[in-house]
C-alpha cells in the first residue's frame, strides 16, 4: 500500500448563519498537484494523498489536525472532492479531521471500465479500505447525492466504523438506491403514470436505453455540460415538472443538439480554479465512468438486502433536504418516506437551495452540520 501528498491552499473560510429547520434546534454563532490557489493567511491547507490497494487507487483530499476527530466527505454525479472545500476548511480550523476522496471513476482514482465495476458494493468497499488506511477510527461520513448513497450504505453494512450520518439531497433507501425503488414513491398527481412511467427518473431511464448517446452528449464540450449543469435552484420551480421527466421525450438532456448550449459557468457555486480542476477532471476521464454508477440497479439492490439490521440506522443521521431541488426533494413525493422509517434517530433540515447544496448553501451547511454535531454530543 502506498501513499503520497501535495499540497493546496485553502480558499476564504465559510462564515456562520441562521438555521432554519423542520426539527428547529438554535444554530451555533485548477491542479491541486503543488499549486496555491487562493492562499491567504493561516487557514488550512488542503494536502493531496494517494491511496493504493490490491483493488483500488483512491485519490484524497486531507485537512485539519491527524489526531482530530474524522469527518468523510463523498462527493457525488458529476463531482469532485473539491466540492468539499469550503465545508473542509471550516471543519478542519475547528480541530476535525477532513477527509475527501475522489470516489473511482472521477477525478485521480482509478477508472475501470467495467460498468459493474460502479456498483454501491464496489464503493463502500473502496471507502472502508480508505477508512482503515486512515487509522480505522469511527467517523462521520458526509455525502451528497450519490456520496449520499454511499455515506448511509457504509453506515448500513459497517455500522461500527459510523457514529453519523449527513445526508445531502440524496435520501437513504434501506432497499437499495435503484430506479425499482424509486418509481413506487413518484407523485403521481404531478407525473401520471400513462405519461411519464418513471416520473422524475426518467433520465435515469435514459441511462439504461441510451447510455452511448448520453455519454457522448456530455463529452460533445466538457466545459459546456459541466457549466450546464452547476446551476443554482429555483424556487419557482418547487411542485412544477422536473426537466427530468422528459430527457426521454426530447430525445437526451440537450435533445437534438446532442451538446451542452454554451454557457458561463457561475463561479460563485465552484471558484474558478476548482471550476477550472473540475473541467480538466472530466476531460480526463470522460462521463462513461460517473454514469457507470446508472447500470447496476439488480446489484445494488442484492447489496442492500445482505445490510446489518435489514439496513435499519441507529447512528444519529441529518438529511439535509434541498427545497428547490425538482426530483429528490422529500417534501414532494414519498422518496423520504423509506428513510424516515428506516432511522431510529433522524434530524431534517430544509434549506432553501437547488441540487448543489454545498456549494450553494457553503456557510448554511457547515452551520447546519455543526449544530446537529453538537446536538448529538459528537463533538
Amino acid at each position: 500500500m502506498t501513499s503520497r501528498r501535495n499540497f493546496i491552499k485553502a480558499g476564504a473560510a465559510v462564515g456562520a448563519g441562521l438555521l432554519i429547520s423542520k426539527l428547529s434546534f438554535e444554530a451555533d454563532a485548477a491542479s491541486h498537484n503543488d499549486q496555491t490557489l487562493n492562499s491567504k493567511g493561516k487557514e488550512p491547507i488542503l494536502t493531496s494523498h494517494t491511496f493504493t490497494s490490491k483493488r483500488t487507487t483512491t485519490h484524497y483530499w486531507e485537512a485539519g489536525p491527524s489526531d482530530g476527530p474524522l469527518m468523510i466527505f463523498l462527493h457525488g454525479w458529476p463531482e469532485i472532492a473539491l466540492i468539499w472545500r469550503a465545508q473542509m476548511e471550516n471543519f478542519a480550523s475547528e480541530g476535525w479531521r477532513c477527509i475527501a476522496p475522489d470516489l473511482r471513476g472521477f477525478g485521480d482514482s482509478s477508472v475501470p471500465t467495467a460498468k459493474e465495476a460502479y456498483a454501491i458494493k464496489e464503493i463502500v468497499d473502496d471507502m472502508t479500505e480508505l477508512h482503515a488506511h486512515l487509522g480505522g477510527k469511527a467517523a462521520i461520513w458526509v455525502g451528497h447525492d450519490w456520496g449520499s448513497v454511499m455515506a448511509g450504505s457504509v453506515a448500513a453494512h459497517y455500522p461500527k466504523i459510523s457514529r453519523g450520518v449527513v445526508l445531502i439531497s440524496v435520501p437513504y433507501l434501506p432497499n437499495g438506491w435503484a430506479l425499482p425503488n424509486l418509481i413506487p414513491l413518484v407523485d403521481r398527481t404531478l407525473y401520471p403514470a400513462d405519461k411519464y412511467p418513471d416520473g422524475q427518473w426518467d433520465y435515469w431511464r435514459f441511462y439504461l436505453t441510451h447510455f452511448d448517446q448520453a455519454v457522448s452528449d456530455m463529452e460533445a464540450d466538457v466545459r459546456a455540460t459541466l457549466a450546464s449543469i452547476y446551476t443554482k435552484g429555483i424556487p419557482a420551480s418547487v411542485g412544477k415538472l422536473s426537466p427530468s421527466a422528459v430527457v426521454t421525450a426530447n430525445g437526451g438532456r440537450y435533445g437534438a443538439a446532442h451538446r451542452a448550449p454554451a454557457m458561463e459557468p457561475d463561479y460563485t457555486l465552484w471558484p474558478q480554479p476548482d471550476f477550472d480542476a473540475l473541467v480538466a477532471a472530466f476531460k480526463k476521464t470522460g462521463f462513461r465512468p460517473c454514469n457507470s454508477y446508472y447500470l447496476n440497479d439488480d446489484a445494488n439492490i442484492a447489496y442492500a438486502k445482505a445490510a446489518v439490521n435489514n439496513g435499519k440506522l441507529s447512528q444519529p443521521v441529518l438529511f439535509v433536504n434541498d427545497e428547490y431541488e425538482p426530483f429528490s426533494n422529500i417534501n414532494l413525493s414519498k422518496v423520504g418516506d423509506p428513510m424516515r422509517n428506516a432511522c431510529s434517530n433522524l434530524t431534517v433540515i430544509d434549506q432553501p437551495s437547488g441540487h448543489w447544496l454545498p456549494l450553494e448553501r457553503k456557510p448554511k451547511l457547515t452551520e447546519t452540520i455543526r449544530s446537529w454535531v453538537k446536538l448529538n454530543g459528537l463533538k
